[in-house]
Parts: C-alpha cells; sequence; structure tokens
C-alpha cells in the first residue's frame, strides 16, 4: 500500500458539457525520463480530436510537441479513474505506453488524493502505487504493466512462429505488452539503426516496437527502442518491460532489472504471478492552453 499523496488540485470533477471551438484547450506537459508527453482531459468536453489534429499538436515546430498525445476520458470500467488514450505523433492510436501511464497515475493521484488507484487503457486496466515525492512536480510510480502475451496471434506476428526467436537476422524475442514488441539482444547498441526499417518488416501487421538490449549483469541491461509511429525515445516503458520479459525467458538474466535508457534508469520487475512491474519518475514540465483552431480537423 502506498503512503497517501499529497493532495493538489489538477482537474476538478465537473459536469461533462459541450465543446466549443473557440473554448482554448487546457494540457500538461509531462515526461518520463525525457519521454514526453502532452496530456489532455475530456471527461468534463470531448473534444473530438482527430489524428490529423493530433499530429498537428504533436508537432514539435509548429505545436506543442510530444513523444506521444494522451487523452483522457470518462471511464466504463468500475473502480477507474479515467479511460487513458495514448497516440502517436503521426496520429495513430497506441496500445500501451508505460511512461505516460506513470504520468497519468501521478496527475490522478494529485487530483484524488489517493495513492493506489486503476486506470483503464486499451490494453485493460493498469494499477498503480505513486510514492511520496521526493521533490516538487517529480513523483516515482510503480504501475501495475500486467501480464505479457507471448503467442504469436498476440503480438501479432503475419505468420505462426516461435516468439522466443523469431525468423529474423538477429532471431529477436517478442511479445505484446498491449502493444507489439521485439527484442534484439546486441553487444553493440549501434545496431539499433535498424529499428526503422524492422518496424515495416512484414512479419509484423500492425508494425512493432523495436528494442535493441545489451545485457551488462544479470540484473542491469541497457536498451534503445525505436518506437512504432514515434521513433527513437530517450525511454520506452513498455519496451522496458518487454526487454526484461524477454532477457529472462531467453536464460540471459534475472526477472528484476534495472534498466537504463538514453533518459536515465527504471526499475522492472516480472513477479512470479507473472505481472510485469514498472517503476519510474514521472515529471510535469509545464501546463499550459492552446487554440485548436489553429491546427488541421
Amino acid at each position: 500500500m502506498c503512503a497517501s499523496a499529497e493532495n493538489s488540485v489538477f482537474l476538478a470533477s465537473k459536469p461533462r458539457m459541450v465543446y466549443k471551438s473557440n473554448m482554448p484547450i487546457h494540457f500538461h506537459k509531462m515526461h518520463g525520463l525525457g519521454n514526453d508527453f502532452v496530456v489532455i482531459d475530456e471527461r468534463n468536453a470531448l473534444l473530438r480530436l482527430s489524428p490529423a489534429r493530433i499530429s498537428a499538436l504533436a508537432d514539435r515546430r509548429r505545436g506543442i510537441g510530444c513523444d506521444q498525445f494522451v487523452t483522457l476520458s470518462q471511464a466504463t470500467a468500475p473502480g477507474a479513474l479515467a479511460l487513458v488514450r495514448f497516440f502517436n505523433p503521426d496520429g495513430s492510436e497506441a496500445g500501451a505506453c508505460g511512461n505516460a501511464s506513470r504520468c497519468v497515475a501521478s496527475l490522478l493521484s494529485a487530483e484524488t488524493g489517493q495513492s493506489d488507484l486503476t486506470i483503464q487503457t486499451r490494453g485493460g486496466l493498469l494499477t498503480a502505487c505513486v510514492h511520496p515525492a521526493k521533490e516538487e512536480g517529480r513523483a516515482t510510480v510503480t504501475v501495475d504493466m500486467g501480464l505479457p502475451r507471448t503467442g504469436w496471434q498476440d503480438v501479432p506476428l503475419a505468420y505462426a512462429a516461435d516468439t522466443l526467436r523469431l525468423p529474423l537476422d538477429g532471431e529477436p524475442a517478442a511479445l505484446s505488452m498491449g502493444n507489439p514488441h521485439a527484442t534484439f539482444f546486441v553487444q553493440d547498441l549501434a545496431e539499433a539503426e535498424r529499428g526503422p526499417a524492422l518496424e515495416m518488416d512484414p512479419l509484423f501487421p500492425d508494425r512493432a516496437n523495436i528494442g535493441f538490449a545489451r545485457i551488462d549483469a544479470p540484473d542491469r541491461m541497457r536498451l534503445r527502442v525505436w518506437e512504432r509511429g514515434a521513433g527513437f525515445t530517450l525511454a520506452c516503458g513498455s519496451g522496458a518491460c518487454a526487454a526484461v520479459v524477454n532477457a529472462a525467458r531467453r536464460g540471459f538474466a534475472d526477472r528484476r532489472m534495472t534498466v537504463e535508457v538514453d533518459g536515465g534508469e527504471m526499475l522492472i520487475a516480472w513477479d512470479d504471478n507473472d505481472h510485469v512491474q514498472m517503476t519510474g519518475p514521472a515529471q510535469l514540465a509545464f501546463e499550459g492552453t492552446v487554440d485548436p483552431e489553429a491546427y488541421p480537423k
């Protein structure tokens, strides 16, 4: 059980209203180890943001800029505080995002005062534990990312194949953490330059997140991830979860590892009940408003 979080104002509970085109959109800009997000609340006003508008807002030169765009809407599952959706910078929807889940959990904890909470995602329900903040605007959050799915249909793959060793050069391992991941185990992280082509390999009908992991010790890994629809990011939470599970499946490492990414470190534990626990920081960078009519519909 987490210690109770300090109360602060995020989003007040109000009756849902009809969005008007001239209304500015309030957003939170957050990051987890440099993997950055724009978080917008639609629980009180449905904005109906199109893929084109999401892509424009995610643009780093002409919009707010982010690795992923996150929306909160009314949850449909009992006990969940919000339905969370994740969008890539190209406007396509992702099924899961570990770093963004930590950020959303920290915001909802600040809003409600709850340190233990549940969020609803397209991939299912995620429970989170928000630990007491050691500095203003920054929290450490543990998210139960659920069960990794290792069947070829679950990833998914285009045809039946051994997900422990895919029929690709380098024989990566694959699984789903609510989104598709393939992990290559390498000595030289320069191999990560293969990521863009591998994302689009015909073996992955929905494309895939491509991780490149170097095992430095049984409990330590260095990781880079080419994220589907986003490219290289400073951190990929679901990719770190996938890499640790795949490393343990292959017998390369322990089930509990510190994963070093370009933006810092997170702790990943593949528990005895096979759920994957991810612990790392969630940081508020700034808040603001934006005029949606300045961007494509």
